[in-house]
C-alpha cells in the first residue's frame, strides 16, 4: 500500500469544475488539503449562456467539509480570462501548484455542415483555453521550481470521431502543447501529462448512449489527482481511462522503408514499399523530436 497522496500547502486550479469531471477533481484536491479555485463560467453545453451558480455550489461543498476554496467566473477562451483565473489563485491563496485544463464546449456537426463559429468557438475553449489558464501559472511554476498541469485531452482527437473535427483537432493540439511543457518544464520539476477521460458527464451521455451509466466520473478522479500529486513522476504522458480502466496511450514510429542515403525514390517505388511503411511490428515511442532525429541518423548510418 502506498503512503497517503496529500496536497497540504497545495493550491489548485481546477476549470470547468462546476460540474462533471471537473467537480469530482475539486473535491477530491480539497478533500485531500489543497486549496482550491473553482472555475466555471456556468454555460451550457454548447459554451452559450453563463451563472456563477455552478461554481458557487462546489466551493460551498468544500467550506462546509471544512476545506478551502474560493470560486471563479472568467472564460477560459480569452486571454484575460486566463489570466484573471490564475491572479485569483495568487490573490486569494499566494501560488498556483497545479492546473487542471478541464473546460470544454461541444459544437459537433460533420465537417461539411460545419460552419467556422463552430470551430473557432471549440478552439476557443479547448486549445486556446488551456494555453490562457497554462501560461501565466507556466511562469509561477517556474519561479519557485514546481508545478503539475494536466490537460483533458480525448479519444476524439487521438483516434477521431464521426461529427467532431473541431472538438477533435483542438484535443489533439492539447497533447502537443502538453509535450512541450513538459520538456520546457523538466528541469523545474514542472510536470505535464494529458488524460483522455471517458466518462458520463452532460456532454458525454449521448454520445455514449445505452453504455453511459458503466462511465462513473469518479473513476476517473483517482488518476488526475495522483497526476497532480508530488509523488507523481510521470511526465510527457497521455493516459486514457474510464470504466475502471487505466492504461498509457503513445505515440510511436517504426523503422518504416528506408531507400537509401541520398536517394528518391520515384513514386511506384514508394507505393511497392508500403507495406514496410506500415509495419508496426517493432517501434520506438520518441519522447521529443530528438529521439526520431537520433533513430534517423542510425539509419541513415546503416
Amino acid at each position: 500500500m502506498s503512503d497517503p497522496i496529500t496536497f497540504d500547502g497545495r493550491v489548485a486550479v481546477v476549470t470547468g469544475a462546476g460540474g462533471g469531471l471537473g467537480k469530482g477533481y475539486a473535491l477530491e484536491l480539497a478533500r485531500r488539503g489543497a486549496r482550491v479555485v473553482v472555475n466555471d463560467l456556468g454555460g451550457a453545453v454548447d459554451g452559450s449562456g453563463s451563472s456563477k451558480a455552478a461554481a458557487d455550489v462546489v466551493v460551498d461543498e468544500i467550506t462546509e467539509a471544512g476545506g478551502e476554496a474560493v470560486a471563479n467566473y472568467d472564460s477560459v477562451s480569452t486571454r484575460d480570462g486566463g489570466e484573471g483565473i490564475i491572479q485569483t489563485a495568487l490573490d486569494s491563496f499566494g501560488t498556483v501548484d497545479i492546473v487542471i485544463n478541464n473546460a470544454g464546449i461541444l459544437r459537433d456537426k460533420s465537417f461539411a455542415n460545419m460552419s467556422l463559429d463552430e470551430v473557432e468557438a471549440v478552439l476557443d475553449v479547448h486549445l486556446k483555453g488551456a494555453f490562457y489558464v497554462s501560461h501565466p501559472a507556466f511562469k509561477v511554476m517556474k519561479e519557485k521550481g514546481y508545478g503539475r498541469l494536466v490537460h483533458t485531452t480525448s479519444a476524439s482527437g487521438l483516434f477521431g470521431n464521426f461529427g467532431q473535427a473541431n472538438y477533435g483537432a483542438a484535443k489533439a493540439g492539447l497533447v502537443g502543447l502538453s509535450n512541450v511543457l513538459a520538456i520546457e518544464g523538466a528541469k523545474y520539476n514542472i510536470k505535464s501529462n494529458a488524460v483522455a477521460p471517458t466518462a458520463k458527464t452532460r456532454m458525454t451521455e449521448e454520445l455514449l448512449g445505452p453504455f453511459a451509466d458503466m462511465f462513473d466520473t469518479d473513476q476517473v478522479t483517482p488518476l488526475v489527482v495522483y497526476l497532480c500529486s508530488e509523488a507523481n513522476e510521470n511526465t510527457h504522458q497521455i493516459f486514457s481511462v474510464g470504466g475502471g480502466r487505466y492504461a498509457r496511450i503513445f505515440l510511436g514510429t517504426n523503422r518504416g522503408w528506408f531507400a537509401g542515403q541520398g536517394e528518391v525514390p520515384s513514386v511506384e517505388d514508394v507505393a511497392g514499399h508500403m507495406d514496410e511503411v506500415m509495419d508496426v511490428a517493432e517501434y520506438e515511442i520518441p519522447m521529443n523530436i530528438n529521439d526520431e532525429l537520433t533513430m534517423l541518423a542510425g539509419i541513415l548510418a546503416g
